[in-house]
């Protein structure tokens, strides 16, 4: 009998399918085909911490940075190294073909090095997803993991299916074997990143990580209601429907930038002009994306993080701008 993850195509899949596919090019045309290094860069290190904070991993995006810029940060010695790992290895990308399985166990020994002992090697005891406390999801008895990881990677390698649907069934049938001791989530997640960067090479610097982050009781509740009834289709949904979410975000914020540095006719150099610019821009920005930190927004308006938090914290106490909810998971309210 041919193996076949558990999924049957919907219309909301080939809807989005087709939506992604013109944000695409969207995104394409923005960037003129190819992103710039700063924002390359830019993008795999809100990825990475966002991959690694669904882990469970503390560091900010401002902390990503800094570890990555060989600077001292005050965080746990397997955060840091987690950092690490994780950008060496996604600068590897090139380098591995979704469809072989000795490159996945290179990718797992590169972003596990130094974090467990069997790092490149399936798991030798039971492993499960948990949220929490409480158990998700108990995988495959270990003895079953060679024989199932060859299965779906000779799916992945004949299947017909469209590659954001290869790669979203392949991130569900990854997570529901769990075949490795550690590093299952970030593991999946980096996989279909690579399957997808093989038919886009931008989808590589994609970080469709943030909006799983953002979603993560959405994420683990599909990842068991899949388990439940046998069918990872709404999982494929959610994940298509992330994609096209971090799609949206990259073509809004790169427009936004391609505005902002649109000179105008008569410019007027005064300290009192600079920061009511700043601070406009700032608003703009995060009417339109409430969810972004100050370090994305100094990123994007081309500001440095402390006039950024400045311009924030002036506007804050004008009663012009307003934090609502937790530190990790709020958003901003702009008020005009």
């Amino acid at each position: 009998m041919t193996y076949h993850p558990p999924f049957h195509l919907t219309h909301t899949m080939t809807k989005r399918v087709a939506e992604i596919s013109e944000l695409i090019g969207a995104w394409k045309a923005v960037n003129q085909g190819a992103l710039v290094p700063e924002l390359r860069r830019g993008n795999r290190i809100k990825t990475i911490q966002a991959s690694l904070a669904v882990e469970q991993n503390t560091l900010s995006v401002a902390q990503v940075t800094a570890v990555l810029e060989g600077k001292t940060v005050l965080g746990l010695p397997r955060e840091i190294q987690e950092v690490r790992n994780a950008f060496a290895t996604y600068e590897k990308l090139e380098q591995w073909q979704p469809q072989r399985l000795d490159d996945l166990l290179s990718a797992h020994s590169s972003l596990m090095h130094g974090l467990v002992d069997d790092a490149g090697r399936f798991r030798s005891g039971g492993s499960g997803i948990y949220q929490g406390q409480q158990l998700v999801h108990m995988a495959p008895p270990p003895s079953q993991v060679p024989r199932l990881m060859e299965n779906l990677f000779h799916w992945l390698s004949t299947t017909e299916a469209h590659p954001l649907i290869a790669s979203t069934a392949f991130h569900y049938e990854f997570e529901f074997i769990h075949p490795f001791s550690d590093g299952n989530g970030r593991m999946g997640r980096l996989w279909q990143t690579l399957i997808l960067s093989s038919w886009q090479p931008l989808l590589a610097y994609l970080p469709v990580e943030t909006v799983i982050k953002n979603r993560q009781q959405d994420y683990y509740r599909l990842l068991g209601e899949a388990d439940k009834q046998a069918d990872c289709s709404a999982f494929i949904e959610f994940l298509l429907q992330s994609i096209q979410e971090a799609l949206h975000e990259a073509v809004a914020l790169q427009n936004f930038k391609a505005s902002a540095k649109t000179p105008v006719e008569t410019p007027v150099e005064t300290p009192v002009e600079i920061r009511a610019t700043t601070e406009s821009r700032i608003l703009d920005l995060l009417h339109s994306h409430p969810e972004l930190s100050l370090s994305d927004v100094a990123a994007t308006i081309g500001k440095s993080l402390r006039a950024v938090e400045r311009a924030v914290s002036k506007m804050k106490t004008e009663n012009r701008l307003i934090y609502e909810g937790s530190k990790k998971g709020g958003k901003w309210k702009v008020v005009r």
